[in-house]
């Protein structure tokens, strides 16, 4: 990524902050920074379970792959239990699958510096990194990914 494209992206980032060097001076101490949702963007919090089913594999590259081309949208992974795929601001209140929330105004998320794009063990990074700050990923691919995995644990294969 162009480093002035990074700066922008995590401008925006920080954007969702009322105190941005807070966040920031995070993410120059190699943690993940918290961030408010509900004002740049929402977050669905994805079961890991769901996401590996819908994709049919848990090695990171390839879930990394098909979240891209199926939710072509950034996707934060916390590899401890959850993906979070980020979604347009206000997804909260029209959100209706049971199988993920969706963290919106009032909610917070451990955001990765914008180049933390390598699988890590223990700490969030993106599977999916920004591409742009216009281009999130569309809540119903979000719900059918979800829908689609759930089908797949209970035995369905569509």
């Amino acid at each position: 990524m162009h480093a002035r494209t990074e700066t922008a992206i995590a401008r925006w980032l920080l954007s969702s902050s009322r105190a941005p060097d807070i966040p920031r001076q995070d993410w120059a101490d190699g943690k993940p920074a918290l961030l408010r949702t509900g004002a740049v963007f929402d977050a669905v919090r994805m079961p890991q379970p769901l996401v590996h089913a819908a994709v049919r594999s848990t090695v990171a590259d390839v879930v990394a792959a098909a979240l891209a081309e199926t939710l072509d949208g950034p996707v934060i992974h916390d590899p401890m239990a959850w993906f979070y795929a980020l979604v347009p601001p206000g997804t909260c209140e029209t959100w209706r699958s049971p199988m993920a929330t969706v963290r919106g105004a009032g909610g917070w998320l451990g955001v990765p510096r914008t180049d933390r794009t390598v699988p890590m063990r223990v700490t969030a990074y993106w599977a999916v990194p920004v591409e742009r700050t216009d281009k999130l990923c569309d809540p119903a691919a979000v719900a059918k990914l979800l829908r689609v995995g759930r089908d797949r644990l209970e035995g369905g294969d569509r």
